[in-house]
């Protein structure tokens, strides 16, 4: 085997696409012949000219490259554009997810803690006076009773009628009281 073949493909296959359905990340319906042709792609990135290179970005971005930026960046760059094209790019929830905290480290508020993500699919259950609240979490937001909402705190403030941070409702979140006694024993 080919070198420069075998890690282009650990490359592409390591940490892989989401298996989210509907986002073309699902490998195992994906046709064989896709993900070949996407290996011979990347494999003949690293074959082209700096300038051939400089070009492809130019196609893809629709602007020049960043001044300074490397061979090495400008390979790597152009074989994540080519796997978003075949898999399937980022999900709305984590590009929003990227532009708060853009946003928050832009302000200069923004902590390196990202806090607790949810994945799609994944079912939060809270007891409450007696009963058991389920919600799902969706690619584009959550479901309770058959409802939408962009917000946990909106269906947290609906099960107990008054306001609640959802996150910290649904058990998603340290109290500020841990916080504070963790740092004083450190």
């Amino acid at each position: 085997m080919n070198p420069s073949f075998h890690k282009a493909s650990a490359r592409q296959n390591s940490g892989g696409p989401s298996p989210v359905p509907g986002r073309g990340g699902d490998r195992e319906n994906q046709p064989r012949a896709d993900i070949a042709k996407l290996e011979v792609d990347i494999i003949g990135l690293v074959d082209r000219s700096t300038q051939d290179l400089r070009l492809a970005w130019r196609q893809v971005h629709r602007t020049e490259p960043p001044a300074g930026l490397s061979r090495d960046l400008l390979i790597r760059a152009l074989a994540y554009r080519l796997q978003e094209q075949t898999h399937g790019g980022t999900s709305p929830a984590q590009r929003r997810r990227l532009q708060t905290l853009a946003r928050e480290f832009e302000k200069g508020s923004g902590s390196s803690d990202p806090g607790i993500m949810l994945r799609t699919g994944t079912t939060l259950a809270r007891q409450w006076r007696g009963h058991t609240h389920t919600v799902l979490v969706r690619e584009d937001g959550f479901e309770y009773e058959g409802h939408h909402y962009r917000s946990l705190t909106v269906i947290a403030e609906r099960i107990t009628g008054a306001h609640w941070s959802g996150p910290r409702f649904f058990g998603l979140t340290k109290r500020a009281s841990a916080l504070i006694g963790a740092e004083a024993g450190r």
